[in-house]
């Protein structure tokens, strides 16, 4: 059995989302050969572009929370509850440096295991196709010609591809497509976890 996932995949292992431990199990799966995990190659750099985003914000946050705070030090009412928002302020400068180390971390290990889908000219032309016949963003419409790219060369089923993004994906068109290929769209990574053991039964 093959499972695609995408970046939400790395995303829940990295920031210990609420469906990481499934994650967890899934990659373990991998990592003992009982599946076979595949991952578009487009996937790997939009993690990257979520934390980018988060340490704006956050980096943003301190240099405002820093900058508050220096000027209620002034006074001395408050002098001794700033120490308290230092230690907050340190705590989201500290926060920032671990959640790149996590990802780099669930990356490295992902793609020890993971196939990865490289994206070639006649991705490229399907995922803009997809972008209308499927009502796909740029950035799905590349990950769904990458999936089924490779499925059009992979063996028989039962595969599967699981993504949190059911906004996009669940379509009953982009449904269709999978199944031609025996290939199951799961919006869980609960839900896929309990399929992927069904099918190892």
């Amino acid at each position: 059995m093959i499972v695609y996932v995408e970046s939400n995949f790395v995303l829940e292992l990295a920031f210990l989302r609420e469906e990481h431990q499934q994650c967890e199990v899934i990659l373990s799966l991998a990592e003992s050969r009982d599946i076979d995990l595949a991952l578009p190659a487009f996937s790997i750099g939009e993690p990257y572009e979520a934390l980018e985003r988060r340490l704006k914000q956050r980096e943003e946050l301190y240099r405002r929370l820093r900058a508050e705070i220096r000027e209620l030090a002034r006074s001395k009412p408050y002098q001794e509850p700033t120490q308290r928002f230092q230690e907050l302020t340190d705590l989201l400068l500290k926060s920032i440096e671990e959640e790149k180390r996590r990802l780099d971390e669930a990356l490295a290990r992902v793609l020890s295991i993971a196939q990865v889908i490289p994206i070639d000219l006649d991705t490229i032309r399907a995922a803009l196709t997809f972008q209308n016949s499927r009502n796909l963003s740029a950035q799905d419409s590349i990950v769904y010609a990458s999936i089924l790219t490779h499925l059009a060369g992979a063996g028989p089923g039962p595969h599967c591809f699981i993504t949190k993004n059911s906004r996009d994906f669940v379509n009953p068109d982009i449904k269709n497509d999978l199944m031609i290929y025996k290939c199951r769209l799961l919006t869980a990574f609960s839900n896929g976890l309990g399929y992927i053991r069904s099918g190892l039964s």
